[in-house]
């Protein structure tokens, strides 16, 4: 059985995503920040049973990436781990936080957490699973992140704000790009997705549920089916290093002004999108 890995697991994409790997028949891990307990509690008797959990993981600390290898491992006596032969075919960073910001007020805290979890952990999480050699041989490492980390699909139109969620993006399309030169004869492939608009507690909290209709936000789960069917099929490793969004351009916004004048009018889907 293939094995998967997702970190940020406990709703919205992350928790689709671990539910269609589960149906595609892959061992599932799956991290949250609370107890085991809580979280099925919370999620209900239609979460699958046999998701192993690895609870209390909190990437804003700089040991979550241990706490996680100690899990499968099963040092910490808390679940399933992973036996010695047996390693990780596909891990897939989810967890994000977008706190919004302005030129006149931004909030040092929520800057270093959004740059914690988005762009600093992926890197600590592949340190450790590479250190730990629980990458199998072939295997992905996909770090979800956002057409929001594109500095060229920024534009003056488009206006500026909310630096911590573009930065620390940007940041994480860095972090998944050098990896990918790192880890490219290790044949691990890194891929970095923009999984496309969704309708989230995370993007209705920073207000954005007011473009869901005009910007055509989906439903976590549609993102999730493409998102895992371009990993499956799609992400090659001669792809590795590259910077995809799934759905093609159909909620790219600044897509008609920025990339038309470069690739033409029919853009791909999937779309390759800039840095």
């Amino acid at each position: 059985m293939t094995i998967a890995l997702v970190v940020g697991a406990s709703r919205g994409l992350g928790l689709e995503l671990a539910k269609i790997l589960h149906d595609r028949n892959f061992q599932v891990f799956a991290t949250s920040r609370s107890p085991a307990a809580h979280i099925r509690k919370e999620l209900g008797p239609d979460f699958p049973q046999d998701i192993n959990i690895i609870p209390n993981i909190d990437l804003t600390q700089r040991n979550a990436g241990e706490r996680i290898v100690s899990y499968l491992k099963g040092d910490l006596g808390l679940g399933v781990g992973l036996e010695e032969t047996r390693k990780l075919d596909l891990v897939i960073m989810n967890a994000g936080v977008f706190k919004a910001d302005t030129l006149e007020n931004p909030n040092w805290e929520d800057l270093l957490e959004m740059h914690k979890v988005v762009s600093i952990a992926p890197l600590m999480v592949a340190s450790n699973l590479y250190n730990s050699s629980l990458f199998a041989t072939p295997s992905k490492f996909v770090i979800i992140t956002s057409e929001g980390g594109s500095i060229a699909l920024r534009t003056r139109q488009e206006g500026g704000g909310n630096y911590g969620h573009h930065s620390s993006k940007a940041a994480a399309n860095m972090v998944g790009k050098l990896l990918s030169n790192d880890l490219y004869d290790k044949q691990v492939t890194v891929g970095l997705i923009h999984p496309g608009f969704m309708k989230t507690d995370m993007t209705k909290g920073v207000g954005y549920d007011e473009f869901y209709d005009s910007g055509g936000a989906v439903e976590p789960s549609e993102a999730a089916e493409t998102t895992v069917e371009f990993i499956m099929k799609k992400l090659s490793h001669d792809l590795s290093g590259t910077f995809y969004a799934p759905r093609g351009p159909r909620d790219i916004g600044q897509a008609e002004r920025v990339l038309i004048p470069v690739m033409g009018k029919e853009l791909p889907t999937p779309l390759p999108l800039p840095w």
